[in-house]
């Protein structure tokens, strides 16, 4: 685009003649595309042969401003009338041209005047303010927030975009107003817990909600054991006498404290006649019982051939048992 200028007669260079153009310089403007365009007053000797018209509509542009835009050729003059309606860009909003002399916005390929670049909502000038697009209606930011920006369900206040936020359930929080309901700290991105409309941070549930071990008295987060009705962690829930964890296998118990089966029949069981292991009758194991003794069952033998005596006659000889035919031999 070239300069922004007027032929003026009647200077007394021109009225003389002079062989040097002279230049005087007026208060620059700016165009559309937001460069300087600077006015100029063109005096030199000129004739009424000599002519300068407007490249558009030839009028004279003696006396006149006119705009000397960029061409193939050369700069082609144009009266302000002629260059507006030419190359000024249309305001998206008035939908009228945007004069050389107008301070022109632009955003996303629409144009507009300085005065229609405002506010879908109020109406408020967005030349000098952040903004941003709906749906391609410009808004403000505090217009933006309040329609479109979720509120903190705590404060029921706008969050703000770019401001760091918690959701959880469909809600959305501040980061500083998503707090424990106990001890009224923020949770941050710590763990949580929560108890219908409220949150507690772990600590705090674990002492106000969490049921307690019965042997260390500690609040069980998770997992765990129940014996007897009473909580346990599992690493708590031990055989009273190899402590031994019982979780997960099979136990008895004596006096209410439990045992695994091996401690258990070595404490407690008695011992085969024949064996001397504990007979415990644990895992569908099956024993005789004589007067003060008893037996497994597979070691219910003959103490002579070994014969099993299980569903037979027997007969006692002090501390032997014997089948019928060695007590019959052992007499002879």
């Amino acid at each position: 685009m070239g300069p922004l200028g007027i032929v003026q007669f009647g200077s007394e260079e021109a009225r003389f003649g002079t062989s040097q153009p002279s230049f005087l310089f007026l208060p620059s403007c700016r165009t559309l595309e937001g460069c300087l365009v600077t006015v100029w007053l063109w005096m030199e000797q000129v004739t009424m042969s000599d002519r300068f018209d407007c490249d558009n509509c030839k009028e004279s542009l003696y006396g006149r401003k006119y705009i000397q835009a960029d061409g193939g050729e050369g700069d082609n003059p144009y009266c302000i009338p002629c260059y507006d309606s030419l190359f000024a860009n249309t305001c998206d909003e008035c939908k009228e041209l945007i004069g050389h002399d107008a301070r022109e916005l632009f955003y996303e390929d629409r144009h507009y005047h300085e005065h229609c670049f405002r506010c879908f909502r109020c109406d408020r000038s967005l030349a000098d303010e952040p903004f941003t697009s709906q749906d391609e209606a410009l808004l403000c930011n505090d217009c933006y927030c309040n329609e479109f920006s979720s509120k903190c369900v705590a404060c029921d206040k706008t969050v703000m975009p770019g401001t760091r936020k918690l959701e959880y359930g469909g809600s959305t929080w501040h980061e500083g107003c998503f707090i424990c309901h106990s001890c009224e700290q923020p949770i941050g991105s710590k763990s949580f817990i929560p108890d219908k409309d409220e949150h507690y941070c772990v600590s705090c549930y674990e002492d106000k909600f969490a049921p307690r071990c019965t042997r260390c008295k500690k609040a069980l987060a998770k997992g765990g054991v129940t014996y007897r009705d009473e909580p346990w962690h599992k690493e708590c829930f031990v055989c009273s006498g190899c402590k031994v964890q019982l979780a997960g296998q099979h136990f008895t118990s004596r006096e209410d404290n439990p045992y695994c089966l091996k401690c258990f029949g070595s404490l407690y069981s008695k011992k085969c006649e024949a064996c001397s292991k504990p007979i415990t009758g644990f895992g569908g194991g099956k024993y005789i019982s004589f007067e003060e003794r008893q037996w497994h069952q597979p070691c219910f033998t003959c103490t002579e051939c070994s014969v099993s005596l299980v569903g037979a006659g027997f007969f006692p000889n002090g501390d032997q048992i014997l089948c019928r035919d060695c007590n019959t031999n052992s007499n002879l």
